[in-house]
């Protein structure tokens, strides 16, 4: 059963954004009601009530989202981290400085559910691995843009 947490990020979660190592699922709807789903990995907390996301910006979920606005992101890891996170999105770097196709989204949170169920619990999250040493340092340097922002915004 679902828990309503409230509009701050609990720590925990916060905790397993900064790690840099999170997948959260990004649901979205497109102009004609079709749901869409995208795993994004470049994600920071911005204090306890925004989110700031990287993604490419010819992603369906991108263009879901600048024009719904309203968007669901769900988050599951060790030890037990298991939240859906409503938010609404708006653009806040076109392009990135950090590449060309890449834009920044800031999703300050509407609401925040706690996920957690009383007959199992999360023991891992999703689990990923860089393609190649180009794309471990894209996103590196995705997540150190994230990071600044999240100082200066």
């Amino acid at each position: 059963m679902a828990k309503h947490v409230g509009v701050k990020l609990p720590e925990d979660l916060i905790d397993f954004l900064k790690t840099e190592r999170c997948l959260g699922m990004l649901a979205t709807f497109s102009e004609k009601g079709i749901p869409n789903t995208t795993p994004v990995q470049c994600i920071y907390p911005k204090g306890q009530e925004s989110l700031l996301l990287s993604i490419h910006k010819e992603h369906t979920g991108y263009h879901n989202m600048v024009w719904q606005k309203k968007v669901m992101i769900c988050f599951l890891g060790e030890n037990n981290i298991a939240y859906s996170v409503l938010g609404r999105a708006g653009v806040v770097r076109a392009p990135s400085q950090v590449h060309p196709l890449m834009n920044i989204v800031r999703i300050d949170i509407i609401d925040i559910k706690s996920d957690r169920s009383i007959l199992t619990k999360v023991e891992q999250g999703v689990m990923w691995s860089y393609t190649s040493s180009e794309a471990e340092e894209l996103v590196k340097s995705l997540y150190k843009e994230l990071k600044d922002l999240a100082k200066t915004l």
